[in-house]
Order: C-alpha cells, then structure tokens, then sequence
C-alpha cells in the first residue's frame, strides 16, 4: 500500500512538472509553393487538339506534409513544426497546368478528371523537393518528371525530366521556402522547354537532364 502511494505522489509530482514546462503549447508553421501564373494567351490557330494532366506522384515521404531536409545523401529528417498547407503534387499538377495553357498548343488544358473527349495524357513525377545540409551552403533541390501519351494511339510522344539547385542566402525555414520556390519555377519552366504539342505540329519528342 506505501509503494502504491509513493508511486502515486512521484506520478502526480511528474504530471505537474509536465504542465509547468508545457505552459505553452506550440503550433505549426504551414508553407505554400507559390510561383507565379504566366500570361494566358488565345492558342495557336488551325490548334485543336485537347491535354488534360495527371495528378504528379511522388514518393511516399513527400505526401506526409513535413518539409524534408537532408543532412547527407543517405539521410534526410522532416521538420516537427514547419508543414506545406497543401499537397507539393497538387502545386506542381496546377502550375505544369497553368504553363501548358499559356504556351497555346493545345485548345484546352485541364486536370485529368476521368473523362472522356481528351487528346493526350500528361503523366508526371516530383522526384524531389529538399533542403540538402551537407557540402557546405545550405540549398535546396528540385527534380520533375513527365511525359505525354497519345490516347488513340498509347505512343509516348513527349517525355523530360530536370534537376534544379539552389543557394538558400539565409539560415532558416522561410528562407528555405523562399528559395524552394525559385527553384521550382526554374524547374517546370525548365521541364516544359521545348514545351510538349500535338503529334504533327513539328514537336518531337525530347528528353531532358
């Protein structure tokens, strides 16, 4: 019976403890990729041909909201308190969407929702959205995948991939972000040269680095 009350009063004494040093309680700091929209212009003329793109995938750790941070090639942590508010995928589909729109070689571009009436299909990957840590300056990296599929005919006619790098200039999370940002429109930009067309427009299919 003594034991059991020493236990107790040792338990209550630590739960106290507990809510002292816990006076306040911290809250996330939530991030979002923000580049630019380009201008929208009319399409080419004599263009008819429609694109809708895949939701981007990417790897399991990305999909889990934590900014990701690498503190060598074989080892990466996610920040406690700094998350994206929403899905990088999500980001990256509608800005690959906003950029195809503007290039004018497609009558319309969209999201792919399951519907029938498209041209092609543009499927893609964010490899890669990172703080690397290590070799000196802190920087970040940023890798894109994507290729376009013709529905009536299964050829890929159009595929590119990219590797972006960038110098963070200040030592914390929004830096970081700030510069994540840069270096992603670099990227889409980047993976959309020369930007993918409509089989017969003179495009072919290309494959970056």
């Amino acid at each position: 019976m003594k034991r059991n009350l020493i236990a107790s009063v040792f338990a209550l004494v630590a739960l106290i403890g507990l809510l002292g040093c816990g006076g306040k309680v911290r809250y996330p700091n939530y991030y979002t990729l923000n580049v630019p929209a380009p201008p929208d212009p009319p399409p080419q003329e004599g263009v008819h041909t429609s694109l809708a793109v895949r939701q981007f995938r990417a790897p399991t750790y990305l999909r889990q909201g934590a900014i990701v941070y690498k503190t060598s090639p074989e080892q990466m942590g996610f920040y406690a308190y700094h998350r994206w508010a929403i899905d990088p995928r999500e980001f990256v589909t509608n800005a690959v969407v906003d950029n195809l729109r503007a290039g004018g070689n497609f009558a319309h571009v969209k999201v792919y929702d399951g519907r029938p009436g498209t041209d092609y299909i543009l499927s893609g990957r964010l490899e890669k959205l990172e703080e690397i840590d290590y070799q000196g300056a802190i920087k970040v990296e940023v890798a894109i995948s994507a290729q376009m599929t013709s529905l009536s005919t299964g050829e890929t006619v159009w595929t590119n991939s990219v590797s972006e790098v960038g110098t963070v200039a200040k030592r914390d999370v929004p830096a970081v972000v700030s510069e994540m940002n840069r270096t992603m429109g670099r990227a889409i930009e980047k993976l959309l040269t020369p930007a993918p067309a409509a089989a017969g427009t003179g495009t072919t299919a290309t494959k970056g680095n």
